[in-house]
């Protein structure tokens, strides 16, 4: 058979192998053709079979006539299947297949940007990341690393042609004089003559130049170019005086940038933590180190000098002191002798105060209650003739030059407490009765919050004002925290903080009728007749373990207990104090004690048991404006006198306190607060000033109990 395609050409298939017709085809075996074949036998089945000699003959003619065959599509063989069974011997011969693989091409290779961790190469690799990372940190600022040019290969220039309008150019020239340069130059020296001057001026040159025509047009073009060149001289002077204005301005937004001022903050920081490292060391009871760098033999001397005096004022000091110490049970105590017993004192380390605080008297302090270096300060009026607008300022221990947030009021500041829930929230009472709420958080001096539009908000000063935390009780887990104040128009009210401030009254302090015992023979006297229903709020704190009860000292002298569930009459009253009570505090460690103090210069010990004072103190005669409990122990407190500040322990003495400082003169102290985490202790007065004390050799007694 042949096969044409459509141009007549001959496309017959040619086989691709001649069998030789005289050579002799060897007899296959029987399992030989089955596995393997002979060649040319690839249409024939793998299968295994015993054939006859009869059938072996008649497949050898097939296959003959296949391989001489010239068209192999239409020749179909078909196999005749004998079925014939295996022997034993087949079946247990071994047929042994090899299977290999061909050589890979790879069509597309992209080196890998990453390694395994689990490959050879990855500690290698993560070594190198390493070193290049450590050189990428240091290399800021380090003097081994150098910036360095090289030439690279440029890339290929490309011409771009446009079309533009003409380039006209012009020459122009001019012809200057030395007076010309002289004129130009001193223009802003000169000052303007008058008319009249002027005027003669003009005639005198014009009468000198009338000599001939010549003359005069020469005159005319001279002068004309001399105005010429001043008024180009003159335009440059505006041209510079308009640049050094922009220089100005530019100078005045980099010193107002936000950026300057953050570094010129740090700048700040860094320096007064230089200048008062070793009050700070001082202050947190750390030892004062010395600079190793400073070995000079001036510096050394003036050490040395500074101990022997240090040394000297502290041997004074104890000769006189010696006489206080010598109660032989006080020895018995501490088991030393009377030369050995080195006294308490009070040293002083700086104090915080400003231009912006001097004058402004101090009413209130408070620490932050999740940060103890910042401190809050209140300023205002000490005398309630002279009202003036008010501050509220923030000072860290970083800084002691200046505080870190400051809060301008319209009215004096008179009392301000932090929160504890929210530590960014600054309340601060004020003297006309309002109460504000600021965000120290924020650089901004508004208040967050604002009574003034409350129509419940006080109509006397708020003498004071704390962030109360109590247990919610059934309603909840947890506590709940309260904004409570107490004011001169006899409420003490709870605050509420929603989307503005107002509040709910926990109490109103009636007056109550002074009790004095009938002399005998003594005729009956007359009931007080009371101007006002409602006694002037002073002062309140709360029970330390017991948040429900709470005290509060009025203007009338009296101290009433109260309980947050009974708004209607007083749980107990006690009357001791001739004047205003100014403060009441809760012992921490002893919580059934209480101190009072007020303006008939005393100062009392009460048990909540018994209307009965225990003990009085009075030192001066001098009103006692603040008290405070020691943090560290039950039986040492605080008192702010008028012209000193005090420090009593209970157990050495009840008739005297263990040290004392003295106030300028002229100057009241106004409020003590001690420190949260330090022995040292922070009296404000009436000058602004908060002065920062070291208490030094005052041990604290061990027990809890007063």
């Amino acid at each position: 058979l042949q096969v044409f395609d459509d141009e007549g050409k001959d496309v017959t298939p040619h086989p691709l192998f001649h069998s030789d017709p005289n050579a002799v085809v060897p007899r296959q075996g029987k399992l030989s053709s089955a596995y393997f074949g002979a060649p040319g036998s690839v249409f024939l089945s793998s299968s295994s079979m015993q054939q006859t000699p009869g059938v072996n003959a008649s497949l050898e003619q097939k296959r003959s006539r296949l391989l001489t065959s010239h068209n192999f599509s239409d020749v179909q063989v078909r196999q005749e299947e004998v079925k014939e069974e295996l022997t034993k011997e087949d079946l247990d011969r071994r047929v042994d297949i090899y299977l290999t693989e061909t050589e890979t091409i790879w069509i597309l290779d992209v080196p890998s940007v990453v390694v395994s961790v689990e490959s050879e190469d990855a500690g290698r690799v993560l070594e190198r990341n390493r070193i290049y990372a450590d050189i990428c940190k240091n290399r800021p600022g380090n003097d081994r690393f150098v910036e360095k040019m090289m030439q690279t290969i440029n890339g290929a220039a490309k011409n771009k042609e446009v079309q533009c309008d003409k380039i006209i150019m012009e020459d122009k020239g001019m012809m200057v004089t030395s007076w010309d340069l002289y004129d130009s130059f001193n223009v802003s020296e000169i000052e303007p003559t008058s008319k009249a001057e002027g005027s003669r001026a003009t005639t005198g040159k014009s009468s000198k130049s009338h000599t001939t025509e010549k003359h005069n047009r020469t005159m005319s073009i001279s002068s004309d170019r001399g105005s010429t060149t001043s008024s180009i001289m003159i335009s440059e002077n505006d041209v510079l005086a308009r640049i050094h204005e922009e220089e100005e301005c530019h100078s005045e937004a980099i010193l107002t940038s936000e950026n300057f001022q953050q570094d010129l903050f740090f700048m700040e920081r860094i320096l007064m933590e230089n200048i008062f490292q070793p009050k700070l060391a001082a202050y947190r009871q750390f030892p004062v180190l010395i600079d190793p760098d400073v070995t000079s033999d001036t510096t050394v001397a003036a050490m040395k000098e500074a101990k022997q005096e240090k040394h000297d004022k502290e041997k004074k000091e104890k000769e006189e002191h010696k006489e206080v110490f010598t109660d032989p049970s006080i020895l018995l105590d501490i088991n030393k002798t009377p030369e050995e017993i080195v006294p308490p004192r009070l040293e002083w380390l700086w104090s915080y105060i400003c231009d912006l605080t001097n004058g402004n008297s101090v009413s209130s302090m408070a620490w932050s209650k999740v940060n103890p270096d910042l401190l809050a300060v209140g300023y205002g009026p000490f005398d309630s003739k002279e009202q003036k607008k008010g501050l509220a300022c923030c000072w860290s221990l970083k800084n002691p030059m200046w505080p870190e947030r400051i809060f301008r009021c319209e009215h004096g500041v008179t009392a301000l407490d932090f929160s504890m829930a929210n530590p960014n929230l600054l309340a601060v009472g004020m003297y006309n009765g309002s109460v504000a709420i600021y965000n120290v958080r924020s650089c901004n001096d508004t208040a967050l919050l604002d009574s003034s539009d409350s129509s419940n908000k006080h109509t006397g000063p708020v003498w004071q004002l704390r962030w109360v935390e109590q247990d919610r009780g059934a309603t909840g887990d947890g506590k709940k925290e309260r904004l409570i104040c107490i004011s001169a128009d006899g409420r003490i009210t709870e605050w509420l903080i929603q989307k503005r401030l107002d509040c709910t009254d926990l109490m109103k302090i009636k007056r109550t009728k002074s009790e004095k015992k009938k002399l005998p023979g003594e005729k009956e006297r007359k009931s007080e007749v009371l101007i006002s229903r409602w006694a002037a709020g002073m002062c309140f704190d709360f029970h330390p373990k017991d948040t429900n009860f709470y005290l509060a000292g009025t203007e009338e002298g009296h101290i009433h207990k109260c309980s947050c569930s009974c708004n209607e009459q007083f749980l107990e009253t006690y009357r001791g104090h001739k004047g205003p009570v100014y403060k009441v505090a809760w012992n921490p460690f002893s919580t059934d004690m209480f101190l009072s103090c007020s303006a008939d210069w005393s100062i009392i010990l009460w048990h909540q048991d018994s209307q009965t004072p225990i003990l009085t103190f009075s030192s001066i005669t001098a009103f006692v404006h603040d008290i405070m409990w020691s943090p560290k122990s039950a039986s040492i407190f605080a008192v702010a006198n008028e012209s000193r500040g005090e420090i009593w322990d209970l157990s050495v003495s009840t008739l005297k306190p263990v040290v004392s400082c003295f106030a300028s003169p002229r100057v009241k102290f106004t409020s003590v607060l001690f420190a949260k985490n330090t022995d040292c202790l922070l009296v404000g007065d009436s000058k602004g000033e908060v002065s920062v004390f070291e208490l030094q050799n005052l041990a604290a007694p061990n027990s809890n109990e007063v």
